[in-house]
């Protein structure tokens, strides 16, 4: 039977992608949905790393098993690198669905010119492993993709501002591109590929 491996995250739709790019290793994938995890870690780190490495360390804790955790989010050139680590968050409490979020995105670039509106996703993965007292950071990877924030949204796929980040080399957002292309170009695909072999290099070692 395989070793599992948690994904701390609730969102199916990144559960998703994870099951599609870690196709063929030797783990089973587990959410914390699976596992009726319903606590939520605060992220209360100023970075990407930061945040990574709360989740995956305390849920690597509560659940006892090997967990990846990664914080990812969108910095506009625009905005000074906004809505950045505060991604999920962004808007407060007046935001209260990715729709909330990307309109007010939309609103608070309605006066960029199309070559100001230049964006990346970036993603950082932590690996944790649960020791007896606390976890250990095993893993980190980083990965990004750039691109443009777009007037409106389009496309039905993706979640998040996957509707507004537009892609040049495919002419299409994040939201418009089928999951198998997403996942060869993506800041998390790109940052998951660099995981993955630090966990072929797990199983070869145990």
């Amino acid at each position: 039977m395989a070793a599992r491996l948690l994904i701390a995250t609730g969102n199916p739709g990144k559960m998703r992608e994870y099951a599609d790019l870690f196709q063929g290793i030797p783990f089973e994938l587990v959410s914390l949905r699976d596992l009726g995890i319903t606590h939520e870690v605060e992220e209360t780190g100023e970075t990407f790393e930061e945040n990574a490495w709360l989740k995956a360390s305390e849920y690597a804790a509560i659940s006892g098993l090997l967990t990846l955790a990664d914080d990812s989010g969108l910095e506009v050139d625009a905005l000074s690198g906004e809505p950045g680590v505060r991604s999920a968050r962004y808007g407060g409490d007046s935001c209260t669905s990715d729709e909330d979020r990307v309109e007010l995105l939309l609103n608070n670039m309605k006066e960029v010119p199309w070559e100001e509106r230049g964006a990346r996703f970036r993603c950082v993965i932590a690996i944790a492993e649960p020791k007896s007292s606390q976890a250990t950071l095993i893993a980190q990877a980083e990965g990004f993709v750039a691109g443009m924030i777009q007037y409106s949204p389009q496309g039905d796929d993706g979640f998040g501002y996957d509707p507004v980040f537009y892609v040049p080399s495919h002419d299409k957002t994040m939201a418009q591109l089928p999951l198998e292309v997403k996942n060869e170009i993506s800041h998390r695909a790109n940052a998951a590929q660099k995981a993955m072999e630090s966990l072929k290099t797990l199983t070869t070692d145990n």
